[in-house]
C-alpha cells in the first residue's frame, strides 16, 4: 500500500521520497488527512527507533523537518477539510532562554499526533505565556530551559498562572537538558519531559485524560 510506503520512507527519513509521494498520492485524488496520518505514522516509527536508541537527536531534528514541508504541501489541501484536533497546547523557552532546537523537535513531534500547538517562540516572559494560555484555551502549556537560570522564570511563569486563576485549568510539564523531577517540583509543575517522546506521550496522555488538573 501505497501510504505504507509513505510511513516507511518518513520513518527512515528519506525526505525525496516522501515528498514525491505525497504529491503523488494528492494528484491522484487521497485525502490529505489520509496522507497526514500515514506521516504520522512514520513520526511514531521515529520516535520509537529513538527511544531504542536507533536514532540520535539529529534525526528527531530531520524527521521534523520533513514532516513540516509534507505539512507545507498539505496546508492548502487540509483547509478545505474537516481536521479532527487532538488537542491544544502552548509550548515556548522561558524568559532568560535563546535555545530552540530541543523546544522545536517537541513542536515538531506534537503537531505530528494532530495537536493544536501554540509555539510562542523563545526568551517568552511569563505573562506572554498567561496570554496564550487565555486565547487558545490550551489545557496543556510546555515550558523549555537548557539554563539553570531558566528555573526562576519557570517558577515565576507558573505563579503568574496561578494569579490569573489558570492554574486549575492547565497542566504543566517542563523540560530541558538540567530539568529532573527535584527541578519539576521546586518551580511547582506538574511533571517533567526527560526528552522528546516523553514530552509528547504525556501532553497526550493529559489530553486524553481530560487535562483536569
Amino acid at each position: 500500500m501505497i501510504l505504507g510506503q509513505l510511513a516507511k520512507a518518513l520513518a527512515d527519513l528519506e525526505e525525496d521520497q516522501v515528498l514525491e509521494i505525497v504529491r503523488t498520492e494528492l494528484e491522484g485524488g487521497t485525502e490529505p488527512l489520509g496522507i497526514l496520518q500515514a506521516c504520522q505514522q512514520g513520526m511514531i516509527e521515529v520516535g520509537e527507533r529513538f527511544e531504542r536508541k536507533e536514532y540520535f537527536v539529529s534525526d528527531l531534528m530531520m524527521s521534523g523537518e520533513i514532516f513540516k514541508q509534507v505539512g507545507l504541501v498539505l496546508e492548502p489541501h487540509l483547509k478545505s477539510s474537516t481536521r479532527i484536533s487532538g488537542g491544544a497546547v502552548v509550548i515556548g523557552t522561558v524568559q532568560g532562554d535563546i535555545h530552540d532546537i530541543g523546544k522545536d523537535i517537541v513542536v515538531n513531534m506534537l503537531k505530528s499526533a494532530d495537536l493544536n500547538v501554540s509555539d510562542l517562540g523563545v526568551d517568552v516572559p511569563p505573562d506572554q505565556f498567561v496570554d496564550a494560555l487565555k486565547e487558545t484555551n490550551a489545557s496543556v502549556l510546555c515550558m523549555s530551559g537548557l539554563l539553570t537560570l531558566a528555573f526562576d522564570s519557570m517558577k515565576e511563569t507558573i505563579s503568574q498562572i496561578e494569579d490569573a486563576g489558570l492554574r486549575d485549568k492547565v497542566r504543566i510539564m517542563v523540560g530541558g537538558g538540567p530539568v529532573n523531577g527535584l527541578v519539576c517540583e521546586v518551580v511547582g509543575a506538574d511533571d517533567w519531559g526527560a526528552d522528546a517522546q516523553a514530552a509528547v506521550r504525556l501532553a497526550k496522555t493529559w489530553l486524553e485524560a481530560g487535562a483536569s488538573a
